[in-house]
């Protein structure tokens, strides 16, 4: 009998084999035909301290028992407060810069970024409605971005293929250029002209810091969005940070931000909050935001929420995974993981079937050269099934190849998957 399970991002007409997976441990998925898979995309990028860790795991077990779901309008429990705590503890601070102080617990990247919309405009809004500046609505995006599939959320990224279909729902944005090798100072120039404009100035910049996930694994420097956040500034434009893929230490420190000594006046975070174990989003915000919502009059509360918004067993699950973030060497793991990523890279990058290596922190990507480079490139299924025949979960985007390990990823595990894109450049590179 066919499974009636519609899958995400599967194109079920291919009739691709679609694994099963029985359990895991550390980076290896066990699989139901007796067969294993590393992980080397921490399952879609959560996956953090590996696969069904104890003390997640027991945390988990533990809230079950003891409070499984609570509403959150207007209750509240000790796991979301300890998280809560925790968040505001560990966000990027600057001496000049307002601390993000309140936290919005929701469920997924997605929710958390629709979230930092809605927060964004509902400044806005409510500022004009206390006899402060016109109600601004226009959102500026990075161009190639991806924030979520929601229909706010497809709004800000980049269009294409993958929202075509939904293209007359999603309202108009801005678009700045990706500030590319020595196209740095063009797209600072469109940021800026685009924030100084009189007659219709923008409420928001939306920005993944540092590296674009879906578009491609795209880095650009510090520098870069650093000077971002000064010209947001300079205008009165709030910055929202997208740290949903590069959180929780992915590019070397535990937000991305860190490395540009930035603070955003909206942070959305999610994937590694718990440790990868189960679903959990939050989006930070300024007093000023809060400020901005908070009032006597009840119509100016801040209308969004889903049933499970910070559910207890969640929160406890993230609560375990900031105790290990908080005890453990967390980032010296990530720091040593990368550097051997970073050697491995270097000689793949010598293979001539491989082109624009890069890498930041624990995200490394390589893109094999193509006739049909890009998303839809026909690669992308070929390559899926040659790294299953050779027990790894890899994902490209299109031509690009990239690694996202769990930070538990050993030093044969590494080798096993370079090995396998080497010998993918050699299949695949004469193909080209």
């Amino acid at each position: 009998m066919a499974s009636p399970v519609w899958h995400p991002f599967t194109q079920h007409g291919l009739n691709e084999p679609i694994p099963r997976v029985t359990r895991a441990e550390g980076a290896v998925l066990h699989l139901a035909d007796g067969g294993t898979l590393i992980d080397g995309i921490s399952s879609w990028w959560v996956t953090t301290h590996g696969h069904c860790h104890p003390r997640i795991a027991a945390a988990i077990a533990e809230q079950a028992g003891t409070l499984d779901q609570l509403i959150f309008a207007g209750y509240t429990h000790d796991p979301a407060e300890a998280v809560a705590h925790e968040l505001v503890r560990l966000a990027p601070r600057a001496p000049d810069r307002p601390a993000l102080s309140h936290v919005f617990f929701s469920d997924s990247g997605s929710t958390a970024v629709e979230v930092a919309l809605k927060m964004a405009l509902g400044h806005w809004y409510n500022r004009a409605l206390d006899g402060g500046p016109a109600a601004r609505s226009r959102i500026l995006v990075l161009e190639h971005s991806y924030h979520g599939d929601t229909i706010g959320t497809m709004s800000v990224g980049e269009r294409g293929v993958y929202n075509r279909a939904w293209s007359p729902l999603l309202f108009d944005v801005g678009t700045i250029p990706f500030p590319a090798a020595g196209r740095e100072a063009a797209a600072l120039a469109a940021l800026e002209a685009a924030c100084a404009d009189r007659d219709d100035p923008p409420a928001a910049f939306i920005v993944e810091p540092l590296v674009l996930g879906a578009g491609g694994m795209l880095v650009y420097p510090a520098s870069v969005l650093r000077s971002m956040a000064r010209i947001c500034a300079r205008y009165g434009v709030l910055l929202i940070a997208d740290e949903v893929m590069t959180g929780w230490g992915r590019t070397g420190t535990l937000f991305a931000c860190e490395q540009a000594g930035v603070v955003p006046d909206i942070m959305a975070v999610a994937k590694g909050i718990t440790g990868g174990a189960i679903p959990l989003a939050a989006t930070l915000a300024t007093g000023a935001i809060f400020d901005a919502h908070s009032s006597t009059d009840r119509a100016r509360l801040f209308y969004h929420s889903s049933s499970y918004t910070a559910n207890p067993i969640a929160c406890a699950a993230a609560a375990a995974n900031l105790a290990i973030w908080r005890e453990e060497d967390v980032l010296g793991r990530i720091a040593n993981l990368s550097a051997e990523m970073a050697t491995r890279l270097d000689r793949l990058a010598a293979h001539p079937a491989f082109a624009n290596p890069r890498q930041l922190g624990v995200i490394a990507a390589i893109d094999l050269i193509a006739a049909d480079a890009g998303y839809l490139s026909d690669l992308a299924p070929a390559l899926r099934a040659f790294f299953l025949e050779r027990g790894l979960l890899l994902r490209p985007l299109g031509n690009t190849i990239y690694l996202m390990p769990p930070y538990c990823l050993t030093i044969g595990q590494l080798d096993g998957i370079f090995a396998a894109l080497h010998a993918a450049g050699d299949r695949f590179g004469a193909q080209a």
